[in-house]
This record gives C-alpha cells, sequence and structure tokens, in this order.
C-alpha cells in the first residue's frame, strides 16, 4: 500500500471550502466528482504515512462543523481505503480525460495525446493545487462565454482575475488574445499559472503576477476574466468597472445559479448589462459588457 483514498460528500455550498481543507490536511490530489443522480463527492489522495486515523477524525470533525453551519451536502460518513501506486495513478489520471468545451477548446492533461483533437485548439493543464481543469461546471461556463467574447476581439488583450492553474489565461490565447495578464493572491497558484503556461508554449504572452485586481492601475482591458465566488464578485464590482474598458467585456463564475440576480444587480450598478448566460451543474457563468462611454 501507497496511498489513502478519502471519500467525502459534498454540495456546492461546501465544496470549496472542504476541498481547500483536504488540501490543508496534506491531499496529493483532490478530484470533485458530480455523477447525478449519486450526490456529489470528493476523493482525496494521501501518502500512505499519513495517519488514516487522524484523517477521518478531522474530516468527522469538519463535516460536523459543516452541519452546524446549515450547509448540505456533509452528512454521510467519510470513508478511506488504501490504494497501490498503480492504482492512485489509475485513479487520479482516470478523473481527467480530455474535455471538449465550446466550438473550438480541448482541455486535456499532460498525459493524455493530441489525438481526436480533430482540429480544435489543445489547452494542456497539469491537475494541482490551483483551481481550474475544465471539468468543474464554472470553469466550463468561462470557458464557453470566454469564446464568445473573444469572437470579433482578435489581438484583444484579456485579464484574468484570480487565474488559479492559468487555464483562462491559456486559453484566451489560444482563441486568440493578443496577451493575457493572469494575477493570484495565491503563489501555489501563480506557480501552476506560469507552468501551464510554458506547458502550452504561451509563456511569452502571459504575464503572471502576485497580486490582487485592485492593486492593479493605469490600464483597463477589452476582456476580464474572474472565476470566483459571488461574495469576491460583489465586493469586486466597483474594480471590475475600473479594470475593464468601456464597450468591453466581463466574464464571471463561480456563481450558484439561483445567486444570479445578486450579482446582475451590482454589475448593473456599476455599468454593466448583461449579455449571456451559461449554467452548469448548477453553476452559473455570466458575460456582462461594459456601458459605452457617454458622448461629449
Amino acid at each position: 500500500m501507497a496511498f489513502w483514498q478519502l471519500t467525502v460528500a459534498s454540495s456546492p455550498e461546501s465544496t470549496d471550502g472542504l476541498t481547500n481543507f483536504l488540501w490543508e490536511q496534506g491531499a496529493l490530489g483532490v478530484v470533485e466528482e458530480e455523477t447525478p443522480p449519486d450526490p456529489a463527492r470528493l476523493r482525496a489522495f494521501f501518502p500512505e504515512t499519513a495517519s488514516s486515523t487522524a484523517l477521518m477524525s478531522a474530516v468527522r470533525a469538519y463535516c460536523a462543523s459543516l452541519r452546524s453551519l446549515g450547509l448540505s451536502g456533509a452528512a454521510a460518513e467519510p470513508e478511506i481505503s488504501p490504494l497501490l501506486d498503480a492504482a492512485w495513478a489509475s485513479a487520479w489520471q482516470q478523473s481527467f480525460p480530455a474535455r471538449a468545451i465550446g466550438e473550438r477548446l480541448l482541455v486535456r492533461p499532460p498525459w493524455e495525446s493530441d489525438l481526436g483533437a480533430n482540429g480544435r485548439l489543445v489547452v494542456i493543464i497539469e491537475p494541482g493545487r490551483a483551481f481550474g481543469t475544465g471539468h468543474h461546471g464554472s470553469t466550463e461556463g468561462c470557458l464557453v462565454l470566454l469564446e464568445r467574447a473573444l469572437a470579433g476581439r482578435a489581438g484583444a488583450r484579456v485579464l484574468d482575475v484570480g487565474t488559479g492553474s492559468g487555464i483562462l489565461a491559456v486559453a484566451a490565447v489560444k482563441l486568440g488574445a493578443g496577451s493575457a495578464l493572469g494575477i493570484d493572491v495565491d503563489p501555489d497558484a501563480t506557480s501552476a499559472a506560469r507552468t501551464n503556461a510554458e506547458r502550452n508554449g504561451c509563456e511569452d504572452r502571459i504575464e503572471i503576477a502576485l497580486a490582487g485586481p485592485e492593486t492593479l492601475t493605469g490600464e483597463s482591458f477589452p476582456v476580464a476574466v474572474a472565476n470566483l465566488l459571488t461574495h469576491t464578485h460583489l465586493a469586486l464590482a466597483p474594480i471590475y468597472a475600473r479594470l475593464v474598458a468601456p464597450g468591453g467585456a466581463l466574464v464571471l463564475g463561480g456563481i450558484l445559479a439561483e445567486e444570479d440576480p445578486q450579482v446582475t444587480g451590482a454589475l448593473e450598478a456599476a455599468g454593466f448589462i448583461q449579455r449571456d448566460r451559461v449554467v452548469l451543474e448548477g453553476w452559473s457563468s455570466l458575460r456582462l459588457d461594459r456601458l459605452p462611454a457617454p458622448r461629449p
């Protein structure tokens, strides 16, 4: 036995916090699985040196805290089982097959080949600690809307707020953006984004910075994308208005479908109008355009 596999139920409200908790416990990888009608779950992989008893105790306590907050998806008992080295590799890799997204993209991990791409633009992303592999509904929705937003905007400069794995910045360049700036406050994310930019041969057109959007000054972007959570979008609405050029497009992800009105309302108050919407697996992605500057 070389690894532990821990499985725990999740829900849209609890997934992000539970995923971060598993990383903090020393997980080597965390996979989110949604196979309706079965409930969503997370699979996390740990080295054999980790104490299975301590892991189960910590996860049970965390799930109990989620239940006390009224969050669903934490009721089922976590499970843990041993995995041999080959089984770990197989389980990890089978969780990230190549995936066709939108009209033109194919997102794949490094161990898959380009065979079967059928002319699609290939985006290679290494699954890791940074969020964004194309397999989550919020990421896929952002990719679909980013493709639409870049149609007719060849050579545009793109801002990717909370870049994570860098998948949206890489896809933007593959889709015809002239350059992209990806920012994140997590050093693990900026490191992963730089690696993925190099892996895709885009490092000369993608700048990655350890920064938050509030630190950017002196530049507005024709296209911006942010795959964050609703409360963050609400807080950043005035900053989005400063960072997106008049007439520019803003693509937002990470929004639970029922939270759409909150985000749309905040952005409309900041000078945007909604143009497009994609809902996948209960997650909503929005495209809003910044209203043109009034004529003098």
